[in-house]
């Protein structure tokens, strides 16, 4: 069965269907997710969904040769990437993707309203959008253990990149919309070239690379829906600022990533996120996804 077509990411929208998209939103992601657990930064569905993977786990069946020159790569690559075994150099590349994740959404969890005091969709969204993020950092782990990497822990950005983080949430409204939505869509890029990767890192694992993709896959299908909802902030004037702003930030973030080139065509990176088309997107996410009503054709 065919695709349903859709409109460009950057295709115009009114203020109307914008804010009624604010409420399609909202509604979606607790009826994905279920009740917010906010002291432990969790979300009913992912915390059942986790216990379930952790209840029937799955390994390689041949682990890593040296898995201390993972620990000893994964927060700065220290050896030359080209002496790394691919799939090590895979994982130290995975940690740093997600660590950057950890470092923004850790930065932001206390500059975001709690529940109690959220007044408005927007600000409920955001609360709830950060515990969905921090799911997301545990089902990271619990790919690392498919690697038999029991020992993974979130390690702090540098002095400037992190302090760069803290003052994102500071940014006003305006000014944040088009890089926060880069930012995303630059992710779900990067999601969908992994996903590419595990045919070959996992190429002789089918039983591990299986419950990876699963596992980011679930991590995939909120990923797409948050690029819909962040897209919800632009105007005509944010959405142009956006589309200029793909390319400078989609490089910056693969040179703070030295295993990138190595492992992907930045180039094509940049024009995936340039040229995005919800079509491209597997029907199994897709349909556990959230698309912005208007940029459904009719």
């Amino acid at each position: 069965m065919p695709h349903q077509r859709f409109r460009s990411i950057f295709a115009p929208s009114r203020g109307r269907e914008r804010r009624e998209n604010f409420e399609a939103y909202w509604a979606y992601t607790l009826a994905r997710d279920g009740a917010i657990l906010e002291e432990e930064r969790d979300l009913a569905a992912k915390k059942t969904l986790l216990a379930r993977f952790q209840t029937q786990p799955v390994r390689t069946r041949v682990p890593l040769k040296n898995p201390e020159i993972f620990y000893e790569n994964c927060v700065a690559l220290r050896e030359d990437p080209r002496s790394l075994d691919p799939t090590t150099l895979f994982l130290t590349f995975l940690y740093k993707f997600a660590r950057h994740e950890w470092v923004g959404i850790s930065a932001a969890w206390d500059q975001t309203c709690s529940m109690a005091a959220a007044r408005t969709t927007k600000e409920r969204i955001s609360r709830y959008h950060l515990c969905e993020e921090f799911c997301h950092m545990r089902l990271f782990e619990e790919i690392f253990r498919t690697f038999h990497l029991e020992g993974v822990q979130w390690v702090p950005l540098g002095r400037w990149m992190g302090r760069l983080y803290r003052m994102f949430p500071h940014v006003p409204g305006p000014l944040l919309a088009p890089p926060a939505f880069v930012t995303e869509l630059m992710g779900l890029t990067f999601y969908l070239h992994i996903d590419r990767l595990l045919d070959d890192v996992l190429a002789r694992e089918p039983e591990a690379r299986a419950r990876v993709r699963e596992l980011l896959h679930e991590i995939m299908t909120d990923e797409l829906a948050h690029v819909g909802q962040r897209r919800n902030f632009l105007g005509p004037l944010g959405v142009r600022a956006a589309r200029r702003l793909v390319a400078p930030m989609m490089r910056a973030f693969c040179r703070d990533l030295p295993e990138t080139p190595h492992l992907f065509d930045v180039d094509r990176l940049v024009r995936d996120a340039r040229g995005f088309d919800y079509s491209t997107i597997s029907s199994t996410i897709l349909r556990g996804s959230w698309v912005p009503s208007y940029l459904m054709s009719a």
